[in-house]
């Protein structure tokens, strides 16, 4: 993984300098070398700051072909590089390095903008197509490499970092309406941010930019089945073995490093299942890296160094307080650079800094299979409620009522609970409420009570809803298709890459340097999941069914039949006197709050006011609200908005 930085300009040639502070800032996503690259008519630059992970001899960039009239940026992995490689040599091309990143240089010589249908992995890039005065950005499939952009004064900047593009000059203000979105669905929309007039490459998406006109053009999506599809529904043990053979490749092909690769581990069945994998493949023992916190039904240490154990691998804890997450807060959300509702972030940011002080770069990780599995509860609930033809009615309610007293963490975050914003236009569109939409109609419904009068006087008209709906393929991707996957297909449209890839995944691993590689968002083990029966992703209230019989063989009893549980960090209000609590407790009573446009301080310390009354459960529901207020104190000050 690396920082890049792009730049073409449409009036003025670039300076060095704003190029330079730019490539500068990213120095922690690349800390082994910076070089930049500006043309000869100085309208078009790029930079990059290096994390040698591949080829750590000859893979400098910009990298330049073989006739230098094309250059190339790139932050990601390139995976099963070599046999791409090998085809392009016999096809005549000559390559200046050994790593993976050249490949999608001598791919666009070939293919174009189609060379993204070769490429298989993590990744952003920019590339400079002189002969065709061409800017081409793209993004992989899931958008687990960021990539922003930003049209300033007649300038088009591009980079792995919203930070990078202030320091190159573009203003740092707030965008009212994405903020004003962000409070309904606790992340951003995909294609913005909280930073006007600065946008996100989608996921699955590329720019082209060429003659002053910029375009973005899809060339992935999820593509579910339709709900009616005819294809015969094969034995449990079929799917199973394909399942585990594409997973086992996927991690198998990340275990390619020329640097030490480890494991980061829960107690939970993703990052088990890719730990016990890559433990087949290895000789030596894999090094596993796990948060361990000091309250007992948030901590999953003693299930995780069950399974480091299983699986022959050290055992390496982090042992997480909530002063930690206290004395780290404010940095880890100026690396995220959005809105979290959960102090998870500050502890993966944590995290990460472990494994940099343990020597390791690069960590596999689990993250993507709740998401292309149907792990999260919500989903359990929809297909209970909208998946359950021909089941009994008493048993689907003696179902929903066990799932709901099993995941008392998850009540009000992500089980509806409480009073809710309507989402009458959710209903119209797609004839049913996604069950995770319903659970963050709670959260906004707490959030909205706070808003400054001039701010929801602002937006009183608007339907977050319908905007959101609006700006997703709701006829070619929903329609007709299962409610699960309509539900899983808009919860990766809005929280995989927004906050679970960014706050839980590439910002906070970035920060120090370490790259997370993520097998379960192969794009080959995606697509073939989304064309799994429903019945192979939720049995009952048994979630992730086809991953627990793949994995089964490398997996112990214990976490083979455990249920999903959510990480999250301690509750900070369930913790008075704790310096998170502290921090909280000052910052939203303080001249942070006060500065911020979107909320009201006498009703926000009401709130805190009356914290000591409210039950456990309660106060563990308005958690999230408070994080995101604390959040938004920390970008409105460190980012200075």
């Amino acid at each position: 993984m690396c920082g890049i930085i792009g730049m073409y300009s449409m009036r003025e040639p670039i300076s060095a300098a704003p190029l330079e502070r730019s490539t500068s800032r990213l120095a922690h996503r690349g800390p082994d070398g910076r070089r930049t690259w500006i043309s000869e008519d100085r309208r078009v630059a790029l930079g990059h700051a290096r994390l040698s992970i591949i080829d750590l001899a000859t893979g400098d960039q910009p990298i330049a072909s073989e006739d230098e009239s094309l250059r190339i940026v790139v932050n990601g992995e390139f995976y099963d590089f070599e046999r791409t490689r090998s085809d392009l040599e016999s096809r005549g091309h000559r390559l200046r390095t050994h790593s993976d990143s050249e490949i999608a240089l001598h791919l666009y010589e070939d293919l174009g903008t189609a060379c993204l249908q070769q490429l298989r992995g993590e990744f952003a890039y920019i590339l400079w197509d002189g002969p065709n005065d061409t800017l081409f950005a793209a993004r992989d499939r899931l958008g687990i490499k960021p990539l922003y952009y930003a049209l300033h004064q007649g300038t088009l900047y591009l980079a792995s970092e919203i930070k990078a593009l202030l320091a190159a000059g573009v203003p740092g203000r707030w965008d009212h309406a994405a903020f004003f979105q962000a409070n309904h669905f606790l992340a951003t929309p995909q294609d913005r941010t909280l930073f006007e007039g600065i946008d996100q490459v989608p996921p699955g998406c590329f720019l082209l930019a060429s003659g002053g006109r910029i375009r973005l053009i899809r060339y992935w999506d999820f593509d579910y089945p339709a709900a009616d599809d005819s294809r015969p529904v094969e034995p449990d043990a079929e799917y199973a073995e394909r399942f585990r053979h594409a997973l086992d490749e996927a991690v198998r092909l990340r275990l390619r490093a020329d640097v030490p690769v480890g494991c980061y581990l829960s107690g939970g069945i993703d990052s088990c299942a890719v730990l016990g994998l890559a433990a087949t493949h290895r000789a030596d023992p894999i090094r596993a890296f796990t948060l361990t916190f000091d309250r007992a039904d948030y901590d999953e240490g003693a299930l995780a160094r069950e399974m480091a154990a299983h699986a022959g691998a050290e055992f390496h804890p982090i042992p997480i307080r909530q002063s930690d997450l206290a004395d780290h807060f404010i940095d880890a959300i100026w690396q995220a650079e959005t809105l979290c509702f959960n102090a998870h972030g500050v502890a993966k940011y944590l995290l990460s800094r472990a494994v940099r002080d343990a020597g390791y770069k690069v960590v596999l990780t689990g993250e993507g299979s709740d998401e292309i599995l149907a792990g999260y509860p919500p989903f359990r609930r929809d297909m209970l409620l909208y998946n359950a033809r021909g089941q009994d009615e008493e048993e689907v309610r003696r179902l929903l009522d066990e799932l709901q007293s099993s995941n008392p963490i998850s009540r009000g975050l992500l089980l509806p609970e409480g009073a809710a914003l309507p989402l009458t236009s959710v209903r119209r569109a797609l004839g049913f409420v996604p069950s995770w939409l319903e659970a963050y109609a709670t959260a906004a419904f707490r959030l909205r009570s706070l808003f400054a009068p001039d701010f929801a006087a602002e937006f009183a008209r608007r339907d977050p809803y319908r905007v959101l709906l609006n700006g997703l393929d709701a006829p070619g991707q929903l329609t007709g298709r299962e409610p699960v996957d309509q539900s899983l297909y808009l919860w990766s449209k809005v929280m995989l890459p927004s906050y679970v890839l960014t706050v839980l995944g590439d910002r906070m691993e970035m920060a120090h340097s370490v790259e997370g590689r993520l097998p379960f968002l192969d794009h080959h083990v995606v697509e073939l999941a989304r064309g799994l029966p429903i019945s192979q992703k939720i049995r009952g209230i048994t979630e992730k069914y086809v991953l627990r019989e793949a994995a089964r063989p490398v997996l112990t009893a214990t976490v083979h039949g455990r249920h999903k549980h959510p990480f999250l960090a301690p509750p900070a209000a369930l913790s008075p006197g704790e310096r998170l609590h502290e921090l909280m407790q000052e910052t939203l009573r303080g001249p942070a709050l006060a500065s911020l446009p979107f909320y009201d301080q006498s009703k926000v310390v009401a709130l805190l006011d009356g914290l000591p009354a409210l039950s456990d459960d309660a106060r563990t529901a308005f958690d999230p609200v408070l994080m995101i207020l604390l959040s938004a104190c920390g970008l409105h000050e460190r980012y200075n908005l």
